[in-house]
């Protein structure tokens, strides 16, 4: 299948690079009764709850730009499949001059260093928000927890293997000169998306706000295991997709799925995602 989705936005092209897929259970929606989940599905008429591991690439004025990099082989064949998905677009790792990464969950951060910790885009600039790294730089917060603790050795091992190549940034700091970071704070600390904007054309990518489309959208005040602070993942929620039926811009997200470039439109008291044209 394809695993790149391109579009132009006034002078730059913004790319969708699905890295894979996976199928979530019910237990990762806590506090969602499985009938509501079933009943979701069974709207949509989806037998599973599926998501997509997307990056992203932006390439304009000069500049080469990686939005996550994906789980690498984490989570088994399914998925880790970025180099592919730069191949078809024929970027080469090292001609990725910038990196942003949402946020410092193993499926956006494995694919940044192979599997002995070695740089896998040798020229790029890593860039963060500066709460998301002071987030993850403290071993103490995760001790206890086999699970984060492995989270937060494997944020050590990228921030190691870019080293001075990393330059952290306000929630809602500049990335490079027209793409924006754009605070959702609540899935973790330091979460962002992403703004760009281009004469009077706009993409946002919406980081993690949503993990399931099929859930989500239609009820926003689902969350996720995963959300460090489950209100205000949910107030992020809410509020973007609130922005984003209103003006329309066209967006993507984490794991949205293919084709994963469309619009926020509301439907029912809740959302729903329009695949761009």
């Amino acid at each position: 299948m394809p695993r790149s989705l391109a579009t132009e936005l006034g002078d730059w092209q913004v790319v969708v690079l699905t890295d894979g897929d996976l199928e979530f259970g019910a237990d990762v929606f806590p506090g969602t009764d499985p009938a509501r989940i079933d009943s979701l599905l069974a709207a949509a008429a989806e037998p599973a709850i599926r998501t997509n591991f997307n990056a992203f690439l932006a390439k304009g004025r000069g500049r080469t730009v990686l939005v996550d990099a994906g789980p690498r082989d984490l989570f088994g064949p399914t998925a880790g499949h970025l180099a592919e998905a730069l191949a078809e677009t024929g970027t080469a790792p090292g001609t990725i001059d910038t990196i942003f990464v949402t946020h410092m969950h193993p499926d956006h951060i494995a694919g940044l260093v192979s599997a002995g910790g070695a740089a896998t885009f040798p020229n790029a600039e890593l860039v963060m928000a500066e709460a998301e790294r002071a987030f993850w730089s403290d071993p103490a917060r995760f001790s206890g927890d086999d699970t984060l603790a492995a989270w937060q050795a494997l944020t050590g091992a990228v921030l190691g293997a870019y080293g001075e190549r990393l330059r952290t940034i306000a929630m809602d700091g500049e990335i490079v000169p027209g793409l924006t970071a754009l605070p959702l704070p609540g899935h973790t600390p330091g979460h962002c998306g992403v703004r760009l904007d281009s004469g009077d054309a706009s993409f946002v990518h919406m980081g993690d706000i949503v993990h399931a489309q099929t859930l989500q959208l239609a009820d926003p005040s689902i969350g996720v295991v995963f959300d460090v602070d489950p209100a205000a993942a949910q107030a992020a929620r809410r509020g973007l997709l609130d922005m984003l039926a209103s003006d329309g811009a066209l967006c993507s997200g984490g794991h949205i799925l293919q084709p994963a470039l469309g619009r926020v439109t509301r439907r029912d008291g809740g959302f729903a995602f329009a695949a761009a044209d």
